[in-house]
């Protein structure tokens, strides 16, 4: 059936990978980064054109495009954008967010509604900035689309049909994974009119073609093209390590959390992806780097130099705030020094360990809701249908955390081979939309180093233990409701 074409237009750059339609293989790759003026939606197209300047996507028969999420693009009523496009990263919007919070009556009426509690990087609190700040663009506004909706529309030669996909929708702040509709009320509520909103198609179903008769996919979210790109399944769940923490896990169904701890995102193959975050992830690494004088290398070495329980120190790491569990004006907090435990080596392992537990703590809040994690059984072949727990992120590289992660999560740890996810993932979608079938087309997994609790899974819960009784009477009921 041809060779296909995977786009992923991230916060800094376009990179592209060419597959086999029908086996996965990789045939050619590109990549480009963006121009200075990245909330110039024009310079998407430029790095697009870059990336794929060397004959690319010569002889493709079908492309699909995952970018960056959350971000929003107000147009005007010929198609223009009424100013620069507003980043997901942009945080301008968090004051916004609160007053929507309270305009619709609180955290538990917003999961009722859309399964998330908006914050700064949800596009309703955009519309709400921009209403509030940019009041004559706002009044312009005719329509909005996120990245990938414009960046499928420009490759489609502008038709009057605007698509997006249940995935990106899912992003934000009005549109239901629960209902799979939009609530066009909540539009009103943050930019005081309604406007055009892209049609969602399903996962499989193109979003129409080229002049030239190529096919468009749907496309998605970044996220979402990068789970499908790792072939992450029921069973497995996704642990992200940047400077703050997330968690995601394929379920079944949408889940409205009233706490707000659980954004309930739905994923590209129709299922769903729970979110979890957390305030503090690498950042509780490189702080504690910093105070050793040394680098996240070093600490990591520093904490092999220890053993499983850092010789009886927690570390609460809950630097900036913590969204997981909700303790937004705390701080971190280290527990359990001694004489013989206060050396460098016990300190970097404690450190490893706190972050560990406090992403572990959102494992359990998805388990806790009825997700399955890490309950994967043998498929065809032998083949594992899930049950892995992959490790993404640079801290993943570090031998101390690849050894503390499976004790600390109760389960089988993945750590994928660095690639192009998120390309890979819209690779396959533009795949599953021009071959058809009920699921996407089976490519290989991500080639994973694969690290197992072993014998010592009984240690590691001991650690969990000693941790959740320090963080319970540090911060008593801090689960509660």
């Amino acid at each position: 059936m041809g060779i296909v074409a995977g786009l992923d237009s991230s916060a800094a750059h376009t990179s592209i990978v060419v597959c086999d339609a029908e086996s996965g293989a990789v045939v050619r790759q590109g990549y480009a980064e963006h121009p200075e003026k990245r909330d110039d939606p024009q310079s998407w197209l430029i790095s697009l054109g870059k990336a794929a300047s060397s004959g690319q996507l010569a002889d493709v028969t079908a492309i699909g495009v995952a970018a960056q999420q959350q971000g929003l693009l107000a147009l005007d009523s010929g198609g223009t954008p009424v100013g620069p496009a507003l980043l997901g990263n942009d945080k301008r919007a968090q004051p916004a967010a609160a007053d929507l919070v309270d305009a619709l009556g609180g955290r538990q009426a917003w999961a009722q509604r859309v399964g998330a509690v908006p914050t700064a990087a949800h596009p309703v609190a955009k519309l709400r900035w921009l209403a509030r700040h940019e009041p004559e663009a706002a009044a312009q506004a005719a329509e909005i689309m996120q990245p990938h909706d414009w960046l499928v529309w420009q490759l489609l030669g502008r038709p009057e049909r605007r698509v997006t996909d249940r995935g990106d929708a899912s992003g934000t702040g009005y549109w239901s994974a629960s209902s799979g509709s939009y609530q066009e009320d909540l539009v009103e509520l943050a930019l005081g009119h309604r406007v055009r909103l892209p049609e969602v198609v399903g996962p499989a179903e193109p979003a129409g073609q080229t002049p030239e008769g190529l096919l468009i996919s749907a496309g998605t979210g970044e996220t979402m093209a990068a789970a499908l790109g790792l072939g992450v399944r029921a069973g497995d769940a996704v642990v992200s390590l940047g400077a703050s923490g997330s968690v995601c896990a394929v379920h079944h169904e949408a889940l409205a959390d009233p706490s707000g701890s659980i954004d309930s995102y739905a994923d590209a193959t129709g299922m769903h992806l729970p979110f979890v975050r957390t305030l503090n992830a690498t950042r509780v690494l490189r702080g504690t780097a910093e105070l050793l004088e040394t680098d996240l290398e070093g600490l990591s070495e520093l904490a092999l130099r220890s053993t499983p329980g850092a010789y009886g120190m927690v570390l609460l790491p809950y630097l900036e705030g913590e969204t997981t569990p909700r303790l937004p004006h705390t701080a971190g907090s280290l527990h359990g020094m001694r004489r013989e435990s206060m050396k460098p080596e016990h300190l970097a392992r404690a450190a490893v360990e706190g972050m560990l537990c406090g992403l572990a703590d959102a494992l359990d809040v998805l388990r806790g809701r009825g997700v399955a994690i890490g309950s994967g059984e043998q498929g065809a072949e032998g083949r594992p249908e899930g049950g892995r727990i992959f490790l993404l992120g640079a801290a993943a590289s570090l031998p101390a955390v690849q050894a503390a992660a499976p004790l600390l999560f109760g389960g089988r740890v993945v750590v994928p081979q660095p690639a192009e996810y998120a390309a890979l993932g819209a690779a396959r979608q533009a795949a599953w939309a021009q071959l058809g079938g009920a699921e996407p087309p089976r490519w290989p997994d991500a080639a994973c180093q694969v690290f197992e609790p072993g014998e010592e899974s009984a240690v590691g819960q001991a650690v969990r233990q000693q941790f959740q009784t320090v963080r319970e009477q540090t911060h008593p009921g801090a689960f509660d409701g």
